[in-house]
């Protein structure tokens, strides 16, 4: 809806406006402009029975204020039309024509400008011109007083008379000694529009666009959801519906009241540091508060109400507003606000229809409000001398990564990215439901992770290298600790430390941000070296710190497995990122074992998207110079696309991988028994493949979840060493079976999430 556009309920007889960004102000009572808009929609309209201004807040006008202005609107329609009162005979006598233009002017200014912005300033003004005619008559020839009679009958008390008999003017009678034309204190006692918050800056648009087909309806905790397809359009609507315009007027009152109070309270610098910590505070806080206030105005809570009005309040407070309702949905992808903030809707990747315009509107109070919030959390800076901003928010529905930028980056203010990370772990299982890689892919790396290999995930942006990067922390053995470097959190470290896993989180100065008291990534890197024996996990490889990465890689300072992400969509454009511009000498790059690169890929009809896994890549390290030239890039499983899916290569399935023999050369019992090894990389991937299917028969995802998975692999582990043992070697049809029974054991008890 424009500024100033409105909407009309028949139902209700509202009118509502949409005062949003409107430079005139939403209010009646205080600006002539918004009086004289609001009469004209009401002459439009005719049958009004409240008025709604809506901006940060819902300034409704009640039937009995609607009504004098009604009275004002019907006031002007009569004298206009009925009345014709600027008619040129109504002005003076015909012999009179010499004032005719300046009694027309005066009296036009009143009816059409004056009786819309200040009626009771119009009233003034007619009086005292009915004063001075009254006056200048009883001194003037009686041809001259009769045409002055003429134009105080026909034109002058029409509209004082009926100006008289409005419920307005009579109330304004007893202020009117000493009033000045354009004093609008009067009509601040006229006008008491009830205020019923929005609790958000946000704009909405509630109607779908007009001929919209809907093509799916889902809910998002108390939020709904609507995806509509619109003719003509290659995006589709997202269309959300929030839990905040189903609240009833008494709610909104104590919501209202409720964030007043809260907004008195100073979060410390400590409660910032910690967001979970000041939602739990004003979460608290608040339901004691607004248990108290509904009492207080006479509309008790239940249990239910309160916890709903609770979660909205702490959202509105402690939160982030409508963006946390944006990010909780599973199906959201990524966000997009452009700048100038206000000027566009909020822009969203989805998983099922992908690229999407919504029906959300942020305001550019949103941005300074949000943008304030990812400065303290973050600890960086962004304004005009650094206006980049990499942070990442945790929200009750899941996590974030925010890209922020401003002048001078940006030329019309700030602007902002999200790339929302689920809530829960990524698994190998997991990228196998979703096509992403086979069982086979899944369990030639599970052998390579437990081989302690060098792992380079590689592939354009948005193509899921962080999310195989999770999955592969999964697969890593609760018994070795885990030591992740990045510059912005992503990873989900937090999800694993709940789940038994031994890490430890380290954050490096951005690349982009330069923050002086954040350390740059190598010294972080050689700081993980004398943290102990550890896997290190590197959340994307950008700068310079891959020099410091490689060197200790060559030198043997991990013994356990290394993993990251880089920017490229070959296993060359690694190797030409890495030593070209990252500066790592051509030798040192021999440190990486495998390469795995992700790509998004798109349809024939350039629609659709899906993320696949392209190759896999053995570094082979019998080169000097060029890599490529020299064939040391060996590929181990290569993507077909007719057949959609990963196929190994002649080298994986003849035993004439380097890096599989080097694993197995320092295993006794895989030792020159390629069959053997194979075996056990087929047993791995059909264990990664019956917990895909067991989710799928049972209907129940949770068991391609991350704790279920690593739970899954412990008891891989722990049964493949008590056949070892009993049985002198590795049996994978015995190992599988034990394992396949423990596991449906533990699907029966529901030991799932």
């Amino acid at each position: 809806m424009n500024v100033c556009g409105y909407t009309y309920s028949h139902e209700g007889r509202r009118i509502t406006v949409n005062c949003l960004g409107c430079i005139y102000g939403a209010s009646i009572e205080d600006f002539e402009e918004c009086m004289a808009r609001t009469i004209d929609k009401i002459i439009e309209v005719k049958e009004v029975e409240s008025i709604v201004l809506s901006q940060t807040r819902d300034f409704e006008y009640d039937y009995e204020q609607t009504q004098i202005l009604a009275q004002i609107a019907d006031l002007i329609v009569q004298l206009l039309r009925n009345d014709k009162i600027l008619s040129p005979i109504r002005m003076a006598l015909p012999e009179n024509k010499a004032d005719i233009a300046a009694r027309f002017a005066f009296v036009q200014n009143i009816v059409i400008n004056k009786l819309r912005r200040d009626p009771i300033g119009a009233y003034v003004e007619i009086v005292r011109e009915v004063r001075r005619i009254q006056s200048v008559a009883k001194s003037a020839s009686a041809i001259r007083a009769k045409d002055y009679e003429h134009y105080l009958s026909a034109a002058l008390l029409p509209i004082k008379q009926g100006l008289e008999s409005t419920k307005m003017v009579k109330f304004a009678m007893p202020y009117l000694a000493g009033y000045h034309v354009g004093d609008r204190t009067i009509y601040r006692e006229i006008f008491h529009p009830l205020i019923r918050p929005n609790f958000m800056f946000t704009r909405y648009m509630m109607v779908p666009p007009m001929n919209a087909q809907e093509v799916d309806r889902y809910s998002v905790e108390d939020s709904e959801v609507q995806i509509f397809k619109v003719p003509g359009k290659v995006q589709y609507h997202y269309h959300l519906l929030p839990p905040e315009f189903t609240l009833t007027e008494e709610q909104y009152v104590v919501l209202d009241i409720a964030r007043q109070y809260m907004a008195a309270h100073k979060p410390t610098k400590e409660e910032f540091i910690d967001p979970g910590r000041i939602r739990d505070i004003f979460a608290n806080i608040g339901r004691d508060m607004l248990v108290e206030i509904s009492e207080s105005v006479g509309t008790p809570l239940d249990q239910k109400g309160l916890k709903f009005l609770s979660k909205i309040l702490t959202r509105y407070t402690a939160g982030y507003g409508i963006l946390e309702v944006i990010l909780a949905d599973p199906a959201t992808q990524d966000a997009y606000i452009n700048s100038p903030v206000g000027a566009s809707p909020i822009f969203l990747f989805h998983e099922k229809y992908e690229e999407c315009i919504t029906n959300i509107v942020p305001t550019r109070d949103d941005a300074e409000a949000w943008a304030t919030r990812f400065r303290i959390e973050s600890g960086r800076p962004l304004d005009e001398s650094s206006p980049v901003l990499d942070t990442d928010i945790s929200l009750p529905g899941g996590r974030a990564r925010v890209a922020a930028i401003t002048k001078s980056v940006s030329p019309t203010g700030l602007a902002f990215a999200f790339r929302r990370h689920r809530d829960r772990p990524w698994t190998f299982p997991l990228l196998i439901s979703k096509g992403m890689m086979n069982p086979l892919a899944a369990g030639l790396m599970s052998f390579v992770i437990d081989g302690a290999r060098t792992i380079v995930y590689a592939g354009t942006r948005s193509a899921g290298k962080t999310s195989v990067l999770g999955a592969t922390m999964v697969e890593i053995m609760k018994r070795f600790r885990i030591i992740t470097i990045e510059d912005t959190l992503e990873l989900p470290v937090k999800s694993l430390k709940d789940l038994g896993f031994n890490i430890e989180s380290l954050k490096s100065r951005s690349v982009i941000t330069h923050v002086e008291n954040e350390m740059p990534t190598d010294e972080v890197i050689r700081t993980s070296l004398r943290l102990g024996d550890s896997s290190l996990i590197i959340g994307e490889i950008r700068s310079l710190e891959a020099k410091a990465l490689y060197e200790a890689m060559r030198i043997g300072a991990l013994s356990n497995v290394v993993a990251g992400t880089i920017h490229g969509e070959s296993p060359y454009g690694v190797f030409d990122r890495v030593v070209n511009d990252l500066k790592v000498p051509p030798t040192s790059f021999k440190a990486t074992d495998i390469i795995v690169i992700a790509n998004r890929l798109k349809s024939a009809d350039g629609l659709h998207t899906f993320r696949r896994i392209m190759e896999i890549t053995e570094v082979q390290k019998e080169w000097s110079k060029d890599p490529q030239k020299e064939k040391a890039f060996v590929p181990l499983m290569v993507y077909n696309s007719k057949k959609d899916m990963l196929e190994p290569t002649e080298t994986l399935l003849n035993g004439e991988s380097f890096v599989i023999n080097e694993i197995a050369g320092r295993v006794k019992e895989w030792r020159d028994n390629w069959e053997a090894v194979w075996d056990n990389i087929q047993l791995r991937s059909k264990v990664k493949e019956t917990l895909v299917d067991y989710s799928r028969k049972t209907g129940n995802p949770d068991i391609i979840e991350a704790r279920f998975v690593a739970e899954a692999n412990d008891m891989f582990h722990i049964i493949s060493e008590n056949v070892k043992e009993e049985y002198g070697k590795f049996d994978s049809e015995r190992i599988f079976a034990l394992w396949n029974e423990r596991i449906k054991s533990m699907i029966k008890q529901k030991k799932v999430e």
